[in-house]
């Protein structure tokens, strides 16, 4: 299928105003931005603390904010919050992810616009919604701990955080749907409205699977790694190769075509092993099996296997294997982006497509102040008044 000849940009025409950091926030903006929504970053003309970050944080800014612009003022001075709400005057939906009180104390709080900007959609993303922990400070892996999901992720006894901000990025989608939905209404009411969205409700919805399994079966949950599994074959095998990979066999059907792949028809001619539930019961003597004749094959064969016997396999990734995926590159699924530091990296595309129509990079991730004049020019203010703003300090661009 050939790639889109045109971006899908649905949402063009709107403006967002972004008060956001780290992750939470910033994928908000993102799933409005990739899709066609002016979204402007807000940050103080020092930067955004995200855009130093080390570590594992060192990929947070580049990846999140593409297709956005920035704004760096000043919101502790008069001019600045001036600036402000004259912006909020050509603004559809404001986005803040800062600890709880932070808006309210620049005179940004959703009460404190609302009356003045009775169409903007305000959407405000936190650790906790409203309740006792309102006003505790949240991160991703502290509600990772608080729901059970590291819990389940890692093996009894050892709790364990998802190996991606999973939370942050689904609290993020999540608020972008909310934003929406209130565009939807605000389609028929004229008005706009609170949108509230929080790191803790949202990891307790990804567990709540887990709490019915729990009520239905009267027991403790088990850890993933120690789970029953409901199909037999439906586990990580070492090759002689050193690699890994992992194998599902989840129907009747494909342990035929399995055991014709790798050559073992007297397995699938074994009838104390014709049907999932029979092969779970001699799972204790089938899986040390299937582990040695795996473990005696390379990985590339058993691949090749598995693709022939049209089986759930893959092999065991690392991030970075990503830039050279064949699904990825074949599919168009990964958009090269100019980073902050002048490097050129293909990163993915949001997973979506209307009529084949995909979302693209239309703005590199902006750096500090990138487009303070352009907005400012664009708001009525004078060259030589933000020369001025520049000189104090007020406004920051970014130099040539």
């Amino acid at each position: 299928m050939p790639l889109p000849s045109s971006p899908l940009t649905p949402l063009s025409g709107l403006r967002v105003l972004e008060f956001t950091h780290a992750v939470l926030g910033p994928m908000c903006g993102l799933m409005l931005a990739d899709f066609g929504a002016e979204v402007i970053r807000v940050e103080p003309p020092t930067g955004d603390p995200t855009r130093t970050l080390k570590g594992f944080g060192m990929g947070y800014y580049p990846f999140f904010n593409r297709n956005k612009k920035s704004l760096a003022v000043d919101l502790k001075t008069e001019h600045g919050r001036a600036i402000i709400q004259k912006l909020l005057t050509t603004t559809d939906i404001l986005i803040e992810n800062f600890g709880p009180g932070t808006m309210d104390r620049l005179g940004l709080g959703y009460d404190a616009l609302a009356t003045n900007h009775s169409s903007l959609i305000y959407a405000s993303l936190k650790g906790f919604m409203p309740g006792p922990y309102e006003h505790r400070a949240a991160l991703d892996e502290v509600v990772q701990m608080m729901s059970g999901l590291a819990y389940m992720t890692g093996p009894p006894g050892q709790p364990l955080r998802a190996g991606a901000s999973i939370i942050d990025i689904m609290g993020g989608m999540y608020g972008a749907f909310g934003v929406l939905l209130a565009l939807k209404e605000r389609e028929t009411t004229g008005r706009g409205q609170l949108v509230r969205g929080a790191l803790f409700e949202t990891a307790a919805f990804v567990m709540g699977h887990h709490m019915a399994y729990s009520a239905m079966s009267g027991e403790p949950v088990p850890p993933m790694p120690a789970r029953v599994s409901a199909w037999a074959v439906y586990h990580q095998f070492e090759t002689a190769d050193g690699a890994r990979v992992f194998i599902g066999v989840t129907s009747d059907a494909q342990w035929g075509r399995f055991c014709e792949a790798f050559e073992k028809e007297v397995w699938r001619a074994d009838e104390r092993l014709t049907t999932n539930n029979a092969r779970i019961d001699a799972r204790e003597w089938l899986l040390p099996m299937i582990r040695e004749m795996i473990g005696g094959m390379t990985q590339a064969d058993v691949l090749e296997r598995c693709e022939r016997a049209g089986v759930p396999f893959s092999p065991i990734a690392r991030p970075e294997d990503l830039f050279d995926d064949l699904q990825l590159i074949g599919g168009g699924s990964l958009l090269e982006t100019l980073l902050p530091n002048g490097m050129t990296v293909p990163l993915p595309r949001q997973p979506l497509a209307l009529d084949g129509r995909v979302g693209a990079v239309r703005l590199p991730p902006p750096g500090l102040g990138a487009h303070t004049q352009e907005i400012l020019i664009g708001l009525g203010f004078e060259l030589a008044e933000i020369e001025g703003w520049l000189a104090q300090g007020i406004v920051a661009r970014m130099r040539d």
